[in-house]
């Protein structure tokens, strides 16, 4: 009998892997063409990089834009992002080839009607979150899709409500992990983001740097034009 049942549990565990096999067979034949779609990602940011990757695009490449960035003084606010993504995509289109497209952002963080892009320094960082300690205040990442032919330029808005933030904090924060390359002086996947974010209100990947539900709407509707 203990022979029947190591036999049952060898052909068990067969019958097992074969189904896991052909499950796996008919998954890889499972495919969304927009996933496949050759995309230039003009951003050195590691974190747009990571998000790109978790939601599936398998054909993208990185590459960094030298362009400054500035804007008209009179731009509306809440421009500054859409207008600087698309200088930075307008910047790589001499890359494209055959069926590429450029996929370029870039965000801001906004207390009312005051910008905070990436601090400059560590007094920098410091000013920077304690004026948003305790406040609710809008990041806003603009994209832009382009090809050699088209582009289409859109943008997402979160809006995130911040704890009050003590000095030991906000040291904490900046000497462990270092944020200056962040708009707003914080990474909202980070220490800051898990401890001291009371809510957020929009999408959680807007404010690590890209909203990944209008990248993939928009980009499916740039396909089919």
């Amino acid at each position: 009998k203990a022979c029947e049942r190591s036999e049952e549990i060898r052909l068990g565990v067969l019958c097992w892997a074969i189904v896991r096999s052909i499950q796996s067979s008919t998954n890889s034949l499972i495919k969304l063409d927009i996933l496949n779609q050759k995309i230039i990602l003009a951003s050195q940011s590691p974190r747009r990089k990571q998000l790109m990757q978790e939601a599936g695009f398998l054909n993208f490449t990185t590459r960094s834009t030298d362009v400054e960035e500035d804007y008209p003084s009179d731009l509306a606010v809440r421009s500054i992002a859409p207008f600087l993504a698309r200088k930075k995509a307008v910047a790589a289109r001499p890359w494209i080839e055959n069926e590429e497209i450029v996929l370029a952002a870039d965000s801001v963080v906004l207390l009312g009607n005051k910008v905070y892009e990436k601090p400059k320094d560590y007094e920098d960082a410091v000013r920077i979150l304690k004026e948003l300690s305790g406040q609710m205040h809008q990041v806003i990442t603009g994209v832009c899709i382009c090809s050699k032919e088209k582009e289409r330029v859109f943008a997402g808005k979160t809006d995130v409500y911040f704890d009050d933030l003590s000095n030991d904090e906000i040291n904490y924060y900046i000497h462990t992990f270092k944020p200056y390359d962040k708009a707003g002086s914080y990474g909202v996947q980070e220490w800051l983001g898990h401890c001291k974010v009371n809510r957020i209100e929009g999408s959680f990947t807007n404010v690590m740097g890209l909203p990944m539900n209008l990248v993939y709407r928009e980009l499916s509707r740039f396909l089919k034009q």
